[in-house]
Order: C-alpha cells, then structure tokens, then sequence
C-alpha cells in the first residue's frame, strides 16, 4: 500500500473499523478433508461472510512464510519487506521495555536439547508463565558479559526477551534457532560485514553458551534459542496516516509491542481470552475509532498440530461474534497474520481467509472458509491492503484525482 496516498486521502469520521485477527487462522485439508476453519462450526462466521466481501489474503509473496511481525506490519498497511522489524524489538516494546537507539533486542525461547546437542522441543514444552519467569531470574542473577550489560524480561509461557546495551551494537544477525528439532542450535553470525555485526555476533553466543551452563541442570528448559534481532525502527505512525485513534487489544506481549510500534494505544485486557477481549472493546468503544482485536490461540494449537483445538478455538470466537457486532462497526475485517496448518505444525505461505463486512460489499458464498475465501469478490491479494480496503468500507477516504 502507498502510506503518502493514505495519508493524503484520509479523512476523520465518526465511523468505526475493526480488524479482528484470529493468529494463524489460514490452514490445510486434515484427514477429513476439510481445514480447521471449513471443520469447525460456525454459524455466526458464515452467516456474516454471506454478506462480506471474500479473499485470500497473501501476507508478503508468493511461497514466503512469513513471522507473525512481517505478517502484522502488513495487515497495517506497512510493506513488510520494507519496514523489517526484528521480533526482539517486538517482545521488548510488548512488555514495556523502554528501548534506546543503540540497544539490542532478541527473543528468547526456552527450548530442550538432548544429551547428543540436537534441540528435541523448540518451546520446552510450552512450560508455564510462572516456571519460565523463575529461569529468567536465575539469568539475570547470574548472566553477565563482558563488554555489555545484558536483561532478560520474561514475556509468556516458554518467551522472553533479551536486550544488549553497549555502543556500536548491529541487529544484522542470523538467529540461533534451527528452528526445526532433531538439530543443533546454530551459532549466531553476522549477515554482514561490519565490525558492529561481529561485535554482536559475540555478544549473542557468549549469552548462549553461559545461559546453557546455567540451565543445565534444569528440564524441560535447558537452553536458550536466539531470534529475531533487532533495534528500534522507526514507522509511519498509525493516527498521522490513516486520520485514525487506533487501539489494541491483545493478550500476548508481542502484539503489544506490534500496536505500539504503530503508534496504536494498548488497552488493558478484561481477562485472558476473547470473551475478556471483548469486554475491553464495549468497555472503550465510544473513545477510539479503530480497534484491532488479536487472538492467539488459533496459532498455538496450529503450531501443536492440534487441528482439533484450532478449530475449537474458532468456535468460541464465533460464539461470541453477536456481541462484537451488536456494537455496530461500520467496517469490520475477520482475517490472520498467516497461515498455520496443524498438519505442518508451522507458519506456511498459504493463502489467509479474510472478510471484510459493511453496507457496500459483493456477496459470493454462504460460508467462511479457504475454499469459499478463494472464490470471492477479492480473490488473493496482498495482506498490505486489507487497510485499505477497510478504510473504503468505512467511507473514510476521499476521492483520488479529479
């Protein structure tokens, strides 16, 4: 999307948008044929989607899959091969860590590697919140390097972040998670060939090879996983380009830090799922004119290859739907940040269900769902305007041209 086009276009209103997303909602035929969005029951979704438009949505290109970040930027509107934000700096702003031009940031995952070195579970079993914040006590009690300070923030269940501050740091990094099982954590290079790059490079596997040392007598979490580097970049702010006061709604720290980044504010959650979530949304709905709502939970039970549970969690959200849309929002999106088919158990490039509802759609099917999404008005098209279109649909811009 051109941000100087909708910054230009752009108008204030009275209506409202939201951009729901459902965290991976996009997903793949399991052994009944059908994906977890087609198997689950959804009479509120579907009744919706016979009165939206209907695409796919593509987050970044063709056969690139993509992070949850590069895939949020774009439901923003942000090109995300040109905004890159490493998800360090997304961990770290989602739990409030204030960070400085020159500070580094890096996201953790809590991980089990077996006797023979290889890593045997990426997310040490997604270990509870309570666990996981112990473990990063002991690192920051006994973690110290030479050269920069180093904190550990623990961010949820098996996450957390680092952050390096010293002078002359680089976030031009490969990642040390494999990001498969059954191999060894990878050394941390630079990607370039500055000396910022190699002095980070360091920094980042001598934090690994002593958080090793101290969580080797620990299981499931006897080790660290390094990724997504990065420094604080700086966006197009929400509210100057779209004309919008913008709100999040979210309950993992990441897509906090995501919606801040933007320059969206964050709202305190009602509680720790949807149904909390959208307490928050009645509770605000006269104070801003955009909400973006996240739920996570459908890209947690992909990634555990579950399709059973993502489909459960799909329902609980459409149960709840009549109450989202008893607000009345004058143009309102259903979609994901990306793909995550059980049977992959990882984020993939396949297409993203999407809708967008108001009075000036096309109607093509009676049910949401990939294979109706991919015969709608929309077709496949980029993730990046999905802004755009909501936009439109809330007759918040002007004309373009004479």
């Amino acid at each position: 999307m051109d941000l100087d086009l909708m910054r230009e276009l752009s108008v204030p209103t009275d209506s409202k948008i939201v951009l729901l997303v459902l965290d991976g909602l996009g997903g793949l035929p399991n052994d009944d044929g059908r994906t977890e969005l087609e198997a689950a029951n959804t009479p509120n979704f579907d009744r919706l989607a016979a009165g939206s438009d209907l695409g796919l949505n593509r987050p970044v290109a063709a056969g690139v899959s993509p992070g949850s970040g590069p895939g949020h930027l774009a439901l923003f509107g942000y090109n995300p091969l040109k905004y890159e934000v490493g998800r360090g700096v997304l961990s770290a702003l989602g739990v409030g860590v204030e960070l400085g031009e020159n500070d580094l940031a890096a996201r953790i995952n809590f991980a089990t590697k077996d006797e023979s070195g290889k890593i045997s579970d990426r997310r040490a079993g997604r270990i509870p919140t309570e666990e996981a914040a112990k473990l990063v006590d002991l690192l920051n009690e006994k973690l110290h390097l030479d050269g920069a300070e180093v904190s550990v923030v623990h961010e949820k269940e098996h996450r957390a972040v680092a952050v390096f501050r010293a002078e002359g740091l680089s976030d031009a990094l490969s990642d040390s998670d494999p990001q498969r099982t059954g191999l060894e954590p990878l050394r941390v290079k630079p990607t370039n060939g500055d000396g910022a790059a190699e002095k980070s490079a360091g920094l980042a596997n001598a934090f690994v090879t002593k958080a090793d040392e101290i969580l080797a007598d620990e299981h499931p979490a006897n080790t660290v996983l390094l990724r997504g580097f990065g420094m604080h970049p700086a966006l197009p702010r929400f509210e100057e380009t779209y004309k919008l006061n913008a709100a999040a709604i979210a309950t993992y720290p990441m897509y906090k830090g995501l919606a801040r980044l933007a320059g969206m504010e964050v709202l305190r959650e009602g509680g720790p799922d949807f149904a909390g979530e959208l307490e928050t949304l009645t509770r605000s709905w006269g104070s801003h004119d955009f909400f973006f709502v996240h739920v996570k939970a459908t890209d947690a039970a992909g990634e555990d290859g579950d399709p059973k549970r993502k489909a459960a969690v799909v329902e609980e959200v459409d149960a709840l739907l009549p109450d989202l849309l008893d607000l009345c929002p004058d143009a309102l999106a259903v979609t994901g940040d990306h793909a995550t088919p059980a049977k992959m158990k990882s984020h993939s490039w396949h297409g993203v269900p999407f809708l967008v509802h108001s009075p000036y759609t096309l109607p093509t099917a009676d049910a949401f769902g990939e294979r109706a999404c991919a015969g709608g008005s929309l077709g496949v098209f980029p993730g990046e305007e999905i802004m755009g279109l909501l936009m439109g649909h809330a007759l918040k811009l002007n004309r373009y041209g004479a």
